[in-house]
């Protein structure tokens, strides 16, 4: 049975609340949240827990973030509207749609083309022609396109991958996960400046670890 016009609403309006009750504030990123449909990258049943704040399974054994976590990340950025942004970790392309509505170009790149292909279908759908999406080794970055506005990474690392770094704009802001394990990993916020970097630590979270090179699929 398929869910009325008012189960849609409700949903929505819940899903608006989780966001806010989380920390998720900036009036620019709840509008980009409540614009694109996180179902259209889920698949089968998976579709229908669209608007529950849980991470939930997509192909390749990788995982869609959790909305809240999505919206954390995204407001850390301060995305502004001429911003370039590189996302390492394509995904279900979900995260890559968000930044699209908040800034004018988004570059994301995933190991898996199973993953890439999937996410550039949602993309055309959806009419997003600020995204570039690609096939690669995401913790090299993109040098050709380099340097970024900002940098979001949804895989954790050990440290932020120096490569990255070095493709960020003095002013720019990276936000990614950093643990030795995925049991105990802190999402931070980045900053280059004229001197170095500064680091913020924003809230601890779990992601698949930061894999170098190219998957098999």
């Amino acid at each position: 049975m398929e869910p009325g016009p008012e189960d849609i609403a409700t949903r929505k309006m819940r899903f608006l609340f989780a966001l806010r009750s989380q920390g998720i504030t900036a009036p620019r990123v709840l509008d980009a949240m409540e614009r694109i449909d996180r179902s259209l990258f889920l698949r089968g049943i998976f579709a229908q827990r669209a608007h529950e704040d849980v991470p939930l399974p997509i192909a390749c054994g990788q995982t869609i973030s959790q909305p809240s976590v999505v919206g954390l990340m995204t407001q850390a950025l301060d995305l502004q509207p001429r911003d370039k942004v590189l996302e390492v970790g394509t995904g279900s392309g979900y995260q890559a749609a968000i930044l699209s509505v908040l800034c004018r170009r988004v570059y994301t790149i995933d190991r898996h083309r199973t993953l890439v292909r999937e996410a550039e279908a949602v993309f055309r759908e959806l009419g997003l022609v600020n995204i570039t999406a690609q096939t690669g080794d995401g913790s090299h970055g993109l040098p050709d396109q380099a340097p970024f506005d900002k940098i979001i990474v949804t895989a954790a690392a050990e440290d932020p991958p120096g490569p990255l770094l070095a493709q960020l704009k003095t002013g720019g802001i990276m936000v990614l996960p950093v643990g030795q394990s995925d049991t105990v990993q802190s999402l931070i916020k980045v900053t280059r400046l004229q001197s170095g970097y500064e680091y913020e630590e924003l809230r601890p979270v779990r992601f698949v670890p930061l894999v170098e090179g190219m998957a098999a699929d």
